[in-house]
This record gives structure tokens, C-alpha cells and sequence, in this order.
């Protein structure tokens, strides 16, 4: 086991404390024991609840619960500890300054114990080391199972399920279950297990019902504190009124999206612009549902934060937390409000794109950025220039086909029977309308229709599609504008 020999390997050069971060203790436990074995010493693992135990088999050193108080087991290490590995588990809240002696004792094994004899590791889910220790101290980080290696504990589960339940097989088909072990990418051995063991546990099939499931659960074990939201949509691109050519252009990249064609790099990602409401938030979440990916939607604004440098590190985390979730779609809306310069922010918003454009550069997991923009003229030029998205679509007003597509979705979707409407009249009276007003003055016909005790029509529908001023006319010179910037750039129409 390669995690074994490299943590064998820092131990042998001397370095007697080891900082290792990990949700899986009991994963962590049985490498330590691995090491020790490999070693031919002893393991001995500290719980505050348990004190000092020999080799986690439960075999306790002296009486109950000795050596249960912090000082008193790095006391034991220190003076009086016999050669061998010590697992401190949950340490870190002795690692703060209320607690010097602690510190000061842990620097002290350090300083004596550099012969390989004498090894003590915390074993916590986040270590802050204290600077007094950082340069003493060996940080190492257990590898996340292969693909594999993720197919091996989904087959054990299945297994386990089946001698539970009479010799029944559990159902699922190659497809599938390749995207379950994409979708468990990331995750820790325990965490892959507990998984795949919720998606085998209810029918003792996988199936496409499954994944979303799947996904959502392995978000939540992950999640970022609100910078970053998995949507639950599952939108689908049929749902999507128009925008042929983006349409056309998504289906021809899924097989390089899913890693099936051998020397293309996966698509990077794209950026919509476009005026108000005219479905590019509903494109993106019917890119994450058509290719079957997570959809994580970042908040620009979250990401903001008064103390110098965590704005950056936010970002950071939040996009180390995609590629974690890769295959993924990573979706950032109104992305100039969040890199728009200001003279106000001390620089951060620069920081900030710089941060991103590092990341869009360098990245190696699959995650497939969508930005949407409202007012390309607020996008920092370093953002649009070739190579950061595969391509920029313009997204406009829906032509007629699109619209009369656009008026089948929402009257369907609100149980209304179609061929009780005049389309082509609704078509005709909604030039110049988004996708949005459309769908508004659907609900709005529905509340007139309401209040006078009266089924909706193509004539109530027709009086408020008159009522509405659209923004193709209330904005038509900053819609105007984006459509030639648009042009002048041969930026491809949706």
C-alpha cells in the first residue's frame, strides 16, 4: 500500500510528529497500524473519552481511562513513553493558545525524538498547527480511492446486500454504474462506502434515480457554508425554448465531458450574455441535466469578506470543493457583479479574478464553467480573451419559432391544453419579449382569468402581452449596443 510506505518513509527520516487530516479516523487507525506492523512497533491510539489504548484493538495500557487528560498523556510521551506510533485523535483544540504547556510539550517530543523511535501523530478532521509547531511537523494527507478501487467497495456492498437478502442480485447496468463511481470521486474510502450502500440499500438496484441522490449527499459532505448551493432542478435542455446553436453545440462535447474521447481535453465551459430573462439561467441548469452532471451554483456575493485575503480563500476552497464534485457543472451568474472593479475594495476584486483565472488556466478536474452576464461592458478584458471559455454565446430574443416553443412549455407546464390556444396569434403579439415576460404574462393571465371566474383564453392572454413594455423597448438602446459588441466580435448567437 503506497500510503503506508511513504508514512513509513517520513517516520524513518526522523520526524517525530505527523499531522494527519481526515473525516475517516478508523481508515486513518488501520494505516497507522499498517505502518506500525511494517515496522515492527507498537500502536497506540489517545481518545479524550478512552485515554491510551495499545494498537486500537481496545487493549488498554493501565486502568481505566488512564492518561485521559491532554498534559497528562503528552506527560507519559515525553518522560515515559516506549518506542512506537501514537495516534492523538481530536487534538486540535489543544493546539490553540489557551493551551501553551500543551504546545510546549509537543515541541519537546519533537525536539527529543528524531531517531524514528518515537512518532506521534494527530489525527483530526482540521489541524491548525501553532507556528511553534508548523516547522516541526510533517503534514500528510491519506489518498482518495481510484476509480477502481471505488468499483471494488461498490461490488462489496452489493455483495453484502445480496447475502442479506436471500441471493438477490442487485440490478444495475455498466452505464450506470459508471456514473455512480464518477459521481463517488473524491470522497474517502468510508465516505464512498456509505454511498454506495445508500444508493444499493432501498430497491437493491442503481439506477438513474440514484445519482441525483447520490450527488446531493455528496455535496452536503462537502459544502462550503453557503458560497457554493447544488441545484436540484434537473432542468433538461428540451425545457429550453430556442438557442439551436448552443443546443447543437453541447450535444457534440458530452462524450468529451463524460472523459470518452481519447486526446481531447474535456470542454472547459462557456459564457452566456444576454439581456434580462432571456433563459440563460435556465440554459445552465439544463446543461448540468442534460449531460447528467451536479450543477454548483456560486455565489459571487458570499465570497466577500471584510478581513484582508479571505475573500480569496474563500474562492480558493470553493473551487477546490468543484473539483472535488467533478464531473460537475460549475455555474456563476451575473459573474461581472462579482469581478466588476471598484475603487473601494482595496484591490480585491482583482485578487479575486486574478484567483479565478489562475484556476481556469491550471485546472485538471473536469468542471465545466457557465458565466452568465448581464453587461459585458463591466467584464474585465483578461476574462473574454481567447482560451478562457471554449466560446461566448449571445444569447438574444427568442425568434418566432423559439417563442411559440417557449408558450407550449409554460401553458403545458401550468395544465393548460395548448390546442385551445391561438399560438400563432400569442406568437405575433409577443415580439420583442424574453422568455421571462412571456412566462409572466402567462401567470398574470392566470390571476385575471381567476378573478373573474373565467378560463384563461387567447384573448385575456392577448390583453396582457398589450399591457406589457418589454425591455426590448424600455432598453432598446443598451440591447442595441450588445448586439453590435456581439457582432463586432463574431461571438456565435445561441
Amino acid at each position: 500500500m503506497q500510503d503506508a510506505h511513504d508514512l513509513s518513509l517520513i517516520i524513518s527520516a526522523g520526524v517525530a510528529l505527523i499531522a494527519l487530516e481526515t473525516h475517516d479516523e478508523n481508515r486513518a487507525i488501520d494505516l497507522l497500524a499498517g505502518v506500525a506492523r511494517r515496522r515492527d512497533t507498537s500502536l497506540f491510539r489517545w481518545t479524550v473519552t478512552d485515554g491510551l489504548k495499545r494498537g486500537g484493538f481496545g487493549l488498554q495500557v493501565t486502568g481505566q481511562n488512564e492518561y485521559g487528560e491532554p498534559e497528562a498523556v503528552l506527560e507519559k510521551i515525553k518522560n515515559r513513553g516506549e518506542p512506537g506510533i501514537y495516534a492523538l485523535c481530536d487534538f486540535h483544540p489543544w493546539l490553540t493558545p489557551e493551551s501553551p504547556k500543551q504546545i510546549r510539550q509537543l515541541k519537546d517530543i519533537a525536539l527529543r525524538n528524531h531517531n524514528g523511535a518515537l512518532c506521534v501523530v494527530l489525527v483530526s478532521h482540521r489541524i491548525a498547527l501553532p507556528a511553534e509547531l508548523a516547522r516541526l511537523c510533517a503534514r500528510f494527507e491519506i489518498s482518495l480511492p481510484c476509480d477502481e478501487q471505488i468499483r471494488g467497495i461498490v461490488r462489496e456492498e452489493a455483495k453484502h446486500w445480496t447475502r442479506r437478502n436471500g441471493n438477490t442480485r442487485v440490478k444495475t447496468d455498466n452505464k450506470t454504474l459508471d456514473r455512480l463511481v464518477s459521481g463517488l470521486r473524491g470522497l474517502s474510502h468510508g465516505e464512498v462506502r456509505r454511498l454506495a450502500r445508500t444508493a444499493i440499500i432501498d430497491d437493491g438496484a442503481i439506477t438513474e434515480t440514484d445519482l441525483p441522490e447520490v450527488n446531493q449527499a455528496k455535496f452536503r459532505l462537502m459544502d462550503k457554508e453557503g458560497v457554493l448551493s447544488f441545484d436540484y432542478s434537473g432542468e433538461k435542455l428540451a425545457n429550453v425554448g430556442g438557442m439551436t446553436r448552443l443546443k447543437t453545440w453541447l450535444e457534440k462535447r458530452e462524450a468529451g465531458f463524460r472523459g470518452a474521447v481519447d486526446g481531447l481535453e474535456p470542454p472547459k465551459g462557456i459564457l452566456l450574455l444576454g439581456v434580462q430573462g432571456g433563459g440563460k439561467s435556465l440554459a445552465a441548469k439544463a446543461i448540468a441535466g442534460a449531460w447528467s452532471a451536479p450543477l454548483l451554483r456560486l455565489d459571487m456575493g458570499a465570497l466577500y469578506n471584510k478581513f484582508y485575503g479571505e475573500t480569496e480563500r474563500n474562492l480558493r476552497e470553493t473551487l477546490q470543493l468543484a473539483e472535488r464534485m467533478s464531473p460537475c457543472v460549475l455555474w456563476i451568474d451575473e459573474i461581472e457583479k462579482g469581478l466588476g472593479s471598484d475603487a473601494e475594495d482595496s484591490g480585491t476584486s482583482g485578487r479575486v479574478l486574478a484567483t479565478l483565472l489562475t484556476w481556469m488556466a491550471e485546472r485538471k478536474a473536469t468542471v465545466f464553467l457557465v458565466a452568465t452576464s448581464n453587461d459585458i461592458s463591466k467584464l474585465p478584458p483578461e476574462l473574454l480573451r481567447k482560451g478562457r471559455f471554449d466560446e461566448i454565446f449571445f444569447v438574444d430574443l427568442p425568434d418566432a419559432e423559439a417563442r411559440e416553443r417557449i408558450f407550449q412549455l409554460h401553458l403545458s407546464a401550468r395544465q393548460l391544453e395548448v390546442e385551445n390556444f391561438k399560438i400563432d396569434e400569442l406568437v405575433e403579439a409577443s415580439d420583442g419579449f424574453t422568455g421571462a415576460e412571456i412566462e409572466q404574462a402567462i401567470v398574470s393571465a392566470l390571476y385575471t382569468a381567476l378573478a373573474r371566474d373565467a378560463n384563461v383564453d387567447t384573448a385575456v392572454l392577448l390583453d396582457e402581452l398589450l399591457a406589457t413594455s418589454p425591455l426590448s423597448v424600455v432598453m432598446a438602446d443598451r440591447l442595441d449596443q450588445l448586439r453590435h459588441w456581439a457582432r463586432q466580435r463574431n461571438v456565435v448567437v445561441a
